[in-house]
């Protein structure tokens, strides 16, 4: 049984970093069936019925849990279970539901479900209003971007969140060691680079750049796009 949407808790977000430590920790064969029996139950569980469901000791399930909390895949919650409350109804139950919908990484980094994302939108904008996809496109991506470069951080922090891999020129300027939509920008260059132009213009505006440092470049091996000093 899976969970309904409004019973679902907030789910974090990792790092790049942090989803290469996360796939490795689910190497471990006892560690991936119990994050794979906890994400598959409709509420947090406890250690007590994880260890019983996988027949083993409770000491291992209680470490390799913990494990799982620590890089980021599942989280804790305290409750008490019974329906009791109040004085002498005894502790909170320490109780482990799934941190994450999924995880996944690629090296180098990729950002694949943010364009999926960016292209739905502009479709049913486009669906909606009866405008061009293309037009469409530039605005969720230009937004977006907004409001990723909103968060405080700086230009180049939010590029490399997203996978660009900004590195300093020597000139003043930035420029971008991967295309965090590679393999659609195979097939698809024209509508990958004009919605990666909009979405790098609208993270600059955000971040105070002007737009117009946000220039072309068929550089081979890099992204279609660079901050000009």
């Amino acid at each position: 049984m899976s969970r309904k949407p409004e019973d679902r808790e907030p789910r974090t977000a990792l790092s790049w970093t942090g989803r290469l430590a996360a796939l490795a920790s689910l190497g471990d064969a006892s560690r991936r069936r119990l994050f794979e029996y906890v994400a598959g139950q409709p509420s947090a569980v406890g250690r007590d019925d994880a260890a019983a469901a996988l027949d083993m000791p409770r000491s291992t399930a209680s470490f390799h849990l913990d494990k799982l909390v620590r890089d980021g895949l599942l989280a804790v919650e305290f409750r008490k279970l019974g329906g009791k409350a109040g004085p002498g109804s005894g502790r909170p139950a320490k109780l482990y539901r799934p941190a994450l919908e999924e995880v996944g990484a690629s090296v180098p980094e990729r950002s694949y479900d943010l364009a999926g994302e960016l292209m739905a939108t502009a479709i049913e904008s486009s669906m909606a209003g009866g405008g061009g996809v293309r037009e469409a496109l530039a605005d969720a991506s230009y937004s977006r971007g907004r409001a990723l470069g909103g968060s405080g951080a700086s230009l180049d922090e939010v590029l490399g969140s997203i996978g660009y891999m900004p590195e300093q020129d020597g000139k003043g300027g930035t420029i971008l060691m991967n295309c965090p939509f590679h393999r659609l920008a195979d097939g698809h260059a024209d509508v990958v680079c004009a919605m990666n132009g909009a979405l790098l213009s609208g993270a600059a505006a955000a971040c105070g750049i002007p737009e117009d440092k946000v220039v072309e470049d068929r550089t081979a091996g890099r992204c279609c796009a660079r901050i000009r000093p």
